[in-house]
């Protein structure tokens, strides 16, 4: 199954994960708990304000993908919604936790990771950090993928591909490699990080708006 999700149906589908985790006495959660979820400042990046509507529309997004929708057999009044990877990809604990912090921080390097996830799951070794994202990578259709090393870094980043290849950034970290370290470079990256940055909000936005016209017509 290839994914290409929303940029706000990968912050809702991480966030459903870690409170399944980190607060299973909270879980399911409410639609209300769940936009505070996505919209906390603490373990995310970037932080994000998602209103009602825009949560509804992601959930409707990752249910047609089977990846979450609302909590079955839940003794509520009130809907909740869960996650349903374990269904789809039957992850280890490892793996899981993994996603879950990537698809709510973005790229990061193994030493990044086995620092983020330690309420989720204690990786005992970056040998293990590695393991964990080598499953996700060897998986078909890979969900995890190794980002060009950033100069005068030791460690390369990985990142999700939930939501379609990271091509924006490979272009961008090649980019950086190529070029010298001057004033003049500098400002050119930055020029670049944010024409990326502005990409990929237009193509989350278009995303959306497409999805809205072909619900009109289901």
């Amino acid at each position: 199954m290839e994914l290409k999700l929303t940029d706000n149906e990968v912050r809702v589908l991480g966030a459903l994960i870690e409170k399944d985790i980190t607060t299973p006495e909270y879980y399911p959660l409410s639609l209300n708990a769940l936009v505070n979820a996505c919209n906390q400042k603490s373990n995310r990046d970037p932080v994000m304000q998602l209103d009602e509507n825009a949560v509804r529309d992601a959930l409707d997004g990752l249910q047609q993908n089977r990846l979450a929708g609302p909590a079955r057999g839940a003794d509520s009044r009130v809907t909740k919604y869960e996650h349903r990877t374990q269904e789809v990809f039957n992850f280890t604990r490892g793996e899981e936790a993994v996603l879950c912090v990537l698809l709510l921080r973005g790229p990061q390097t193994p030493g990044e990771l086995r620092g983020r996830t330690e309420r989720m799951h204690h990786f005992e070794t970056l040998d293990d950090v590695q393991s964990a994202l080598q499953k996700l990578m060897q998986r078909e259709p890979a969900l995890a993928k190794v980002l060009p090393r950033q100069p005068g870094t030791k460690e390369s980043r990985y990142a999700h591909l939930l939501a379609g290849d990271v091509v924006a950034a490979e272009v961008l970290q090649t980019t950086v490699a190529a070029g010298g370290r001057g004033a003049a470079d500098d400002e050119r990256v930055a020029r670049l990080e944010e024409e990326v940055g502005e990409l990929r909000r237009e193509v989350g936005e278009l995303r959306e708006q497409l999805e809205r016209f072909r619900k009109q017509f289901e």
